[in-house]
């Protein structure tokens, strides 16, 4: 089974934005009525997943995507938390909807409703309803909720502690991923995920965050960020600081995927990273789309450079199919349930 492990709905219908809209109006203007989620049909939400992410996947041999709201329309640098739970409840259900309409194709995970400052209590809450209501399987964690301020603590701080207990106690990992990009010096796609990618990497580096939360997993996505093409500096830094080898201390818990759109990326991710910590990832359809012209492969078609990559068949094993069921355990219940 090829398992992608790294998927947004960014093609619902567009009265799901139109919901959004009227919510972000009203908080601008409170004498407006408070919206209500919209009416989206069936045939709808299969419209616009047969024409995307299930046809893609049908033509480059993916079996299922673990799915999730999108990333940039998140927007967690709203700071209303009524809004903001509202806003990941419908985004969460709509993602339901879709899993329940295309069982054998998609599993969910969850946005969660964070503010910038806000308590994670929300956070914990919707995430125990999309586990045990739902049966989503992981969910998807901004550190930067102020959208590209960083006015966060670092993830390693007992801030997140209530979130991280959650997700101990049910057995599920968290992506990590920032929604869009406030700040006019970092662009959304370009910069900001991939500066939160590396910055939560060294965070990881500089505590002892997995002495706490043994159990506890992240992926970090976009192939890791800067990290596996810097990995020198990162063991270089932790034997100056007198932390532990980023090998031993960090990457029991951490995982990168293979969103990296070149070949090169990904021969060096091979290389650098091990084989039990990358999973397979496409994002599709998300940041990249289009067809790179000099090589006349999609960008975000990532298989066709994993399936190139020098891997042994066990190796290609364990970052198409057996690590993401092993990071993500309710799934790996789930299918055997389902006897696949």
């Amino acid at each position: 089974m090829i398992i992608d492990c790294h998927g947004h709905y960014t093609t619902a219908p567009r009265q799901h934005q139109a919901f959004r809209d009227a919510q972000l109006a009203r908080l601008a203007d409170a004498s407006l009525p408070a919206p209500a989620p919209a009416e989206i049909s069936d045939d709808e939400i299969r419209e616009s997943v047969e024409n995307n992410q299930l046809k893609l996947m049908r033509e480059r041999g993916a079996d299922l995507t673990l799915f999730s709201p999108k990333a940039s329309g998140m927007e967690h640098h709203v700071p209303d938390p009524e809004t903001a739970r509202v806003w990941a409840r419908v985004s969460n259900d709509l993602v339901h909807r879709v899993v329940g309409l295309f069982p054998h194709y998609f599993a969910g995970v969850c946005q969660l409703p964070q503010t910038p400052g806000g308590t994670l209590d929300d956070a914990a809450a919707e995430l125990r309803r999309c586990v045990e209501n739902l049966g989503f399987v992981g969910c998807n964690l901004n550190p930067d909720p102020s959208g590209g301020y960083w006015t966060s603590p670092p993830l390693t701080d007992e801030y997140w502690f209530p979130l991280y207990e959650a997700m101990v106690e049910l057995d599920v990992p968290a992506m990590i991923h920032v929604s869009t990009s406030c700040n006019p010096s970092f662009h959304t796609l370009g910069a900001h995920y991939l500066n939160a990618d590396t910055s939560v990497f060294m965070q990881l580096v500089q505590a002892d965050l997995f002495d706490r939360f043994p159990t506890l997993r992240f992926v970090i996505p976009h192939g890791g960020g800067a990290v596996p093409y810097h990995w020198g500096r990162y063991r270089g830094l932790a034997v100056r600081m007198g932390r532990p080898d980023p090998s031993e201390h960090v990457m029991k818990n951490v995982f990168f995927d293979t969103c990296v759109y070149h070949q090169a990326g990904i021969d060096l991710l091979h290389r650098v990273v091990p084989a039990d910590n990358i999973l397979f990832a496409s994002e599709m359809l998300g940041a990249v789309r289009g067809v790179d012209p000099e090589t006349g492969i999609a960008w975000d078609d990532t298989k066709r450079y994993v399936d190139r990559a020098d891997l042994t068949d066990e190796q290609r094993h364990k970052v198409y199919e057996a690590n993401t069921l092993r990071v993500y355990p309710r799934l790996h219940a789930r299918l055997t349930a389902e006897g696949r």
